[in-house]
């Protein structure tokens, strides 16, 4: 089994729970307008490792990781390497490490099944609530972000909602309410985090040459985000 990596960061504390040593998988069949790594898009890039090779590196932080931290596999997007993530994944649980899948939910098949089941917490990025939002600046459905949130609720799989604010699309006192109905309408959700959008990457695609499409678009004020996260955390999930 091979997969193609973008690269790897060895104490990560912002991907799940506890200390994370992330892997970054090589391709996504999206193009969100906010994406910070277009470097990671064409799945022809990145490096060549077998799961047992990515395993050793993993290793070596385990006495980091404590009862909470392990593993997290982000992208890029995994789900287009379902069946390298899960070999990957069965590899840590027999090393005692904890995995952690950070998703779009673009995909569902047999194979992403298969690696859900060996996932410990999933973090699923829902972009926005609203379908249109999601055709013109995503790719892909709202409606198949949400099946695959019931699938990860019939598995009974604790999983964190992620939401980056962007000003003018989905910073709304509604929006946010919104993804919190979201949240309430299944058992497996026990966090939402919301994530301030950021431009320090239209350094990257100026040097790759392409179009950074929220380039325009500003990015939130700490107090904008205080509100927001206040909403959230008003009641229980």
């Amino acid at each position: 089994m091979i997969g193609r990596i973008h690269s790897f960061q060895s104490l990560g504390t912002v991907d799940g729970p506890g200390v994370r040593f992330v892997v970054f998988m090589q391709g996504c069949p999206l193009r969100c307008g906010c994406c910070h790594n277009p470097d990671t898009w064409e799945f022809s890039g990145g490096e060549q490792y077998t799961p047992h090779e990515v395993l050793k590196r993993i290793v070596r932080f385990k006495e980091y990781f404590g009862s909470t931290g392990g593993v997290t596999v982000s992208g890029g997007e995994p789900l287009l390497q379902a069946e390298f993530v899960k070999e990957l994944f069965e590899l840590c649980h027999k090393n005692g490490i904890n995995t952690c899948l950070d998703t779009s939910g673009c995909l569902l098949d047999g194979s992403v099944k298969e690696l859900l089941k060996v996932s410990d917490r999933v973090l699923l990025d829902i972009k926005y609530t609203n379908e249109e939002l999601y055709r013109e600046h995503v790719g892909c459905e709202l409606s198949d972000v949400l099946e695959f949130l019931k699938i990860l609720d019939s598995e009974k799989i604790p999983t964190t909602l992620r939401q980056v604010i962007i000003p003018t699309l989905n910073d709304g006192e509604s929006d946010v309410m919104q993804l919190k109905a979201v949240a309430e309408g299944v058992a497996c959700v026990d966090k939402i985090e919301l994530l301030p959008f950021k431009k320090i990457c239209s350094v990257k695609y100026g040097q790759m040459g392409i179009p950074f499409r929220f380039e325009d678009f500003p990015e939130p004020s700490a107090e904008q985000m205080d509100r927001l996260n206040i909403l959230v955390k008003q009641g229980a999930l």
